[in-house]
């Protein structure tokens, strides 16, 4: 199974590109998708989406893991995020590939097995588990690496249930 996660965001979208086959991990791709400050919001936005679908087309993934937003105090920055968490939904419904979408604890419990683990431990256990040389940056590639840990993790659940 091929399963690109994103760790979606307006100014840096994380992307991981893995292959999960009896419980081993091959890592097929990591980055991120970035826009400048000085773009339009919208070009920004439409800039996430070309970069979804080009990876895409590209690795032809079975599946996109979606880290869910967590609460913001910075409401605004909050709804932008939101936006370019849409884009990467959307991006993956026009490419055919269904969306699972997972809470950072969620995340956490899937890739250290504490629900409260701090983001070093996630980093630090992505590496691990992909046999890394180092941890992945920018922090949102990391992140979007271990959404998709956690769907390899939990997606026979989603078989099961038949979701």
């Amino acid at each position: 199974m091929t399963i690109i996660g994103v760790d979606p965001g307006f100014a840096i979208t994380g992307y991981g590109i893995i292959e999960y086959t009896g419980n081993k991990f091959r890592l097929i791709d990591v980055g991120a998708i970035t826009t400048g400050t000085d773009m339009e919001f919208s070009d920004r936005l439409l800039c996430i989406n070309n970069g979804l679908e080009s990876l895409i087309a590209k690795y032809k993934p079975d599946a996109m893991a979606v880290e869910e937003l967590f609460f913001n105090t910075n409401v605004k920055t909050a709804i932008k995020v939101g936006h370019g968490r849409g884009v990467a939904l959307l991006s993956a419904a026009k490419m055919g590939i269904k969306v699972f979408e997972y809470t950072p604890l969620q995340v956490k419990q899937a890739v250290v097995g504490y629900g409260r683990a701090r983001k070093e431990q996630v980093q630090q256990m992505v590496k691990v588990l992909l046999n890394l040389e180092k941890i992945p940056k920018p922090d949102d590639a990391a992140d979007a690496l271990a959404v998709a840990i956690c769907h390899a993790h939990s997606y026979r659940t989603y078989d099961i249930l038949g979701l």
